[in-house]
């Protein structure tokens, strides 16, 4: 029985080896698709094998690390894309397998995976770039120093070598021979990549400078840009307004084009007060004794009222009998009362900034009054509260003005010309005056 057995099994044997030998004679093609498919799934095992196990091994070995339990850091998938390169090689290997492949075909095949691994690699080290940029980007003052411009160039390199390379691939052809030709081409060249070697040189004068960073606020009307720059790359500059639209703007442009940067402010602890108060000059006069009395009951003048009256008694006793004329003597005006008053008033401010520059000065008289300026610095720099204590501080000033005998000045509105109307049609006894201002309440038209 054993030996009928053996005689079957090596009587089988025999058979699938002629049957076999029978369909590679008769249908080769058959063979060689099995063989293409056979190596196509053996390359779609080894795909997801390599890249299942690599992923894990790496994840388990940064499992310890912040920055392995990072997802926006996994988003990249660097890993994965570098597993990627393994089904190419087995393809690569396999192909010489394959029984009765054209060697055209093969050499293609070749071609072609070399060309897939090279581009491959590229597109997972750019990535690896991108996991860089965004590591750096979380250290304490990386906005002082931006490297995504630097890494932008370095992919660029990247993306050209590599084209070199897979056409130099696929054309079975030394990488020299295509780099022999670009010197012919280098006119071209700079032509074509004139914005990217402008923006480099910008980028690299920003950064060596300082002259902007992310995080600031900068300023450039021409091109409808005012806010902060949320981004600095090779090629662009984003600036977020306060409207919340983004100007994009060629990193060029800062530095042939001027702007303004707040930075300073904002390092400063102080934001800029510079506004002024139009008065009616007609309205400035010199104060009497019995007018400055009532002024001592402000705490903010008392002190300069003493301090005033003394320097002008000692001055005016050294006249004499010329002291008799009141053109002779100094006097205290209501102006300058009042501009002691509104320095006094700021220095007590919880507000402003003490230690920063702080005038209330007289700017040239103009057709619409004479200017009084504020100029100081609040102790904020964030542009809510700025508006606050700005507009507080004038209120207060334009409620008070009164208190001192002075006028805002204000061009005549068309209330103004028809009490104006009503008063001289009184005078002259007309009783065809605008009646119309019977109901609305007098107003003083000072």
């Amino acid at each position: 029985m054993e030996s009928i057995n053996k005689q079957e099994v090596h009587i089988t044997d025999i058979s699938f080896a002629e049957a076999y030998t029978k369909l590679a004679d008769n249908f080769p093609w058959v063979i060689t698709l099995t063989g293409i498919a056979t190596l196509a799934l053996a390359a779609w095992l080894v795909n997801a094998v390599v890249k299942r196990l690599l992923v894990r091994v790496i994840r388990h070995a940064r499992a310890s690390a912040a920055e392995g339990r990072d997802e926006e850091l996994e988003k990249h998938d660097v890993i994965p894309r570098l597993a990627n390169v393994m089904p190419a090689m087995v393809i690569m290997w396999g192909v010489t397998l394959i029984p009765g492949m054209p060697e055209a075909a093969i050499i293609v095949t070749k071609n072609a995976c070399n060309a897939f691994i090279i581009l491959t690699l590229a597109i997972a080290a750019c990535a690896a770039l991108n996991v860089v940029n965004l590591i750096y980007s979380r250290r304490p003052g990386a906005s002082m120093r931006p490297i995504k411009g630097y890494l932008q160039l370095v992919k660029l390199v990247i993306s050209i070598v590599t084209a070199v390379l897979i056409i130099a691939t696929l054309i079975d052809r030394s990488p020299l021979i295509l780099l022999s030709g670009f010197g012919a081409m280098a006119a071209v060249l700079m032509l074509i990549f004139q914005d990217t070697l402008l923006s480099l040189v910008a980028s690299a004068q920003i950064s060596s400078s300082d002259m902007v960073r992310v995080g600031d606020w900068i300023e450039m009307p021409h091109l409808n840009a005012d806010g902060d720059v949320i981004d600095i790359a090779l090629h662009t500059v984003k600036v977020q307004n306060w409207d919340k639209t983004i100007t994009t703007l060629p990193t060029r442009k800062l530095i042939t084009d001027p702007f303004k940067n707040w930075r300073g402010m904002q390092e400063a602890g102080g934001r800029r007060i510079k506004r002024p108060l139009y008065l009616d000059q007609n309205s400035v006069r010199f104060l009497t004794p019995d007018e400055r009395e009532p002024l001592r009951r402000f705490k903010l003048l008392k002190e300069y009222l003493d301090r005033k009256e003394k320097e002008l008694n000692s001055w005016n006793s050294e006249l004499g009998e010329k002291a008799k004329e009141l053109v002779n003597v100094r006097r205290i005006t209501n102006l300058g009362t009042f501009r002691a008053y509104v320095e006094t008033y700021l220095r007590a401010h919880p507000g402003i900034h003490q230690e920063l520059t702080m005038l209330v000065r007289q700017l040239d008289p103009t057709p619409e009054g004479l200017p009084l300026e504020i100029y100081c610095f609040t102790n904020t720099t964030a542009w809510g509260p700025y508006e606050g204590i700005q507009s507080d501080i004038f209120d207060h000033l334009l409620a008070i003005l009164p208190e001192f005998g002075l006028r805002v000045f204000q061009n005549p509105s068309g209330v103004d010309m028809r009490q104006i109307g009503k008063r001289e049609g009184i005078k002259t006894g007309n009783g065809h005056a605008d009646r119309s201002d019977a109901a609305q309440p007098r107003m003083n038209t000072n």
